[in-house]
Formats: structure tokens, sequence, C-alpha cells
């Protein structure tokens, strides 16, 4: 009989105040998650290219890039990560804002912790079932990258007027290099998002799908345009001519 074991979830902490960072970590882990961090929305980025995250806890004032302009960013890029707001403002307009950007809610500075936990939960008990990485997208949804025109609803690829058949991996590869364009997407990353599972590092079966990815929608497959490597890291879809 083989053991099932069920995946932890997964907070990113992104906060500037290393005090709170190291606070978070040792309290969440505790409490059976999985604690990354961050120190402002550069470094959160830089993550979750690499990761995948079960739900952001996001400082709103931060050096450089506030956590509106962060959490904007994500919503804007159709990034649906659940996001707690960490903010030391008092003003309900603060509050507001950060939920009209797209937070799914909001605690203020100084908190207990085991506030957090509780509203960590329920946000996490809000989230929408995870869609199957090869099945269409629910609403209609349409990319389009040099000649290709990829149907994510329909589950069709078309060069032109041309039908281009795709197996079941190959289109859950292409949904989701498209959904995170100029988006260097580790492995590991683009192993969650097109098989719902982890990257096994003597695994190939992941570069040889995008080599035939390659084959297909490339001029020429040893120069890609369209699907870049991104050496050290893994690969990136560019819709266009920018690198």
């Amino acid at each position: 009989m083989v053991a099932t074991t069920t995946r932890v979830d997964r907070i990113l902490v992104v906060d500037d105040d290393a005090r709170i960072r190291d606070l978070l970590r040792r309290y969440l882990t505790q409490h059976d998650f999985e604690v990354l961090l961050a120190e402002d929305g550069r470094a959160m980025l830089r993550v979750m290219q690499r990761e995948t995250v079960d739900l952001i806890v996001l400082d709103l004032m931060m050096p450089g890039e506030d956590g509106l302009t962060v959490c904007r960013k994500l919503r804007s890029a159709k990034d649906l990560t659940p996001v707690i707001m960490l903010t030391a403002k008092g003003e309900d307009i603060d509050r507001i804002v950060g939920l009209e950007v797209g937070a799914d809610d909001y605690l203020g500075k100084p908190f207990n912790p085991r506030e957090l936990l509780a509203r960590i939960h329920a946000v996490l008990r809000r989230r929408p079932v995870a869609e199957p990485p090869a099945s269409p997208a629910g609403d209609r949804e349409v990319v389009s990258f040099g000649p290709f025109t990829f149907d994510l609803s329909a589950r069709t690829l078309q060069k032109g007027e041309q039908d281009l058949a795709l197996t079941s991996g190959e289109f859950a590869m292409l949904k989701a290099l498209v959904r995170h364009p100029r988006v260097a997407l580790s492995r590991e990353k683009l192993a969650q998002l097109a098989r719902g599972r982890g990257f096994e590092p003597f695994d190939r079966s992941l570069d040889v799908q995008v080599s035939r990815l390659r084959k297909l929608i490339e001029v020429d497959a040893t120069a890609p345009r369209f699907i870049q490597t991104v050496w050290g890291v893994g690969y990136v879809f560019v819709p266009d001519d920018a690198v």
C-alpha cells in the first residue's frame, strides 16, 4: 500500500521589517505552514517565479513599491493568489483601497499573531478549487502571439486558419507559459502549474514537452523566439520581440 501525503500550505510573508518576518516564520511554522520570506516586492516576485504559493501576507508600507502597487500588479497579471494585507495605517481609506485592488483581507499593525492565523485559515477556506492543469479555461480566454491564436477555453491552437494538434500535456504546458508572459518560471514552478505536482530533478519529460512545443510554434526550434530558456532558472514565454 502506497502512503499518501498532503501538501503543506505555503505562506509567503512580504515585509521590510526583519523582526516581523522572523516572528511570523517561527509562529506559522509551528502551526504547520511552510513559510517563505521576502523583504520587498522585487524579492516577492523572485520567490514566486520559483515557487508555488498558497497565500501572501503583504505589508502595505514598504520602501520602493508599496503593498498596494504589488497587489495591483499581481491581479493585473491574473494571479489570484490570496493576499492578506498588513497596514500600520488606521485610516479606512487605506483598507478600502487595499480591498479594491484585490486583497482578500487586511489586518492593522500591531496585531496578534493568533488573529492573523485565524484570518489565514478563513481566507484559505474560501479559495476556489484549483483548475486542473489540462482543463480548458472556464471563461473565454484567447492569447495571440506571432501568427498563432491560442484559445484556452476551447483548447485550440491555430496558425492562421490552420489547426495545430496539442496533447493534454502540451496544452497544459503552453497554458502555464502564456498566462505568465515575460516571467521566468523555474522548472519547479512550471511543473506545479502544468502538472499540479513538483519537479523531479532527474525527470526530463518537462524539457521534452517544451522541446515539442518549440518544434510546433517556432520557426527555428534551436533559436526560439516565443519559449526562451533562462539559464539556471527555467523558461520564459515572450509573446513578441521583447527580450
